[in-house]
């Protein structure tokens, strides 16, 4: 799958490239993950954002 839109991190400037054209720092895929509806990790990403371990 491939994105064309891509987002650097430190200076919130949107591009097409893989490097940001301002800082030179790498860039990350502005567009969301895709729904699902059968997640079978979801609890584990919701505890990774608040930071709490599971106890598995």
């Amino acid at each position: 799958m491939t994105f064309k839109l891509r987002k650097c991190p430190k200076d919130n400037t949107y591009t097409f490239s893989k490097t940001c054209p301002i800082c030179n720092s790498k860039t990350i895929i502005a567009h969301p993950p895709r729904f699902s509806p059968v997640d079978k990790y979801v609890k584990y990403r919701i505890e990774a954002k608040k930071g709490i371990k599971l106890n598995c």
